[in-house]
């Protein structure tokens, strides 16, 4: 079972191709879906919903496309993930009050929980600048 669906390693390669801009230009659709090998109708179905959570702003015209929101420094792997696909949750325990009627006395829950908080706390410390920096770094 993939904890990140097919759809959020798209949007993330999506959004981190957006963020590594030099000039900030925008970035169209269609250059996003054939540099990333994303199907273009999925590729704009993502973006809407990039959008929609605030990370990304559509701009219009032949020269347009997509730029950041926000700096790159204040967007986190994890948001772009929960824009995409919700709440990442290791086990429905953790979904809260009416995730499982034993949670109260289990032992496990606990445990769960704790490697909850810090992959949340991980993916929140991972911002698109790191990503970038770290891509260029590489070649």
């Amino acid at each position: 079972m993939d904890v990140l669906r097919r759809n959020t390693d798209y949007a993330l390669r999506a959004i981190v191709k957006v963020a590594g801009r030099r000039n900030a230009a925008p970035v169209s659709t269609k250059d996003l879906a054939d540099s990333e090998d994303i199907p273009y109708q999925l590729a704009c179905k993502l973006m809407q919903r990039l959008h929609k959570a605030g990370l990304v702003e559509s701009i219009l015209g032949p020269e347009g496309g997509f730029v950041l929101k926000k700096p790159p420094v204040q967007i986190s792997m994890l948001e772009v993930i929960q824009a995409i696909q919700g709440p990442v949750v290791l086990n429905r325990c953790l979904l809260g009050k009416n995730g499982c009627h034993l949670r109260k006395g289990c032992a496990v829950n606990p445990q769960l929980a704790g490697l909850q908080k810090f992959m949340n706390g991980y993916l929140q410390k991972i911002t698109l600048d790191k990503i970038v920096n770290k891509g260029r770094r590489k070649k």
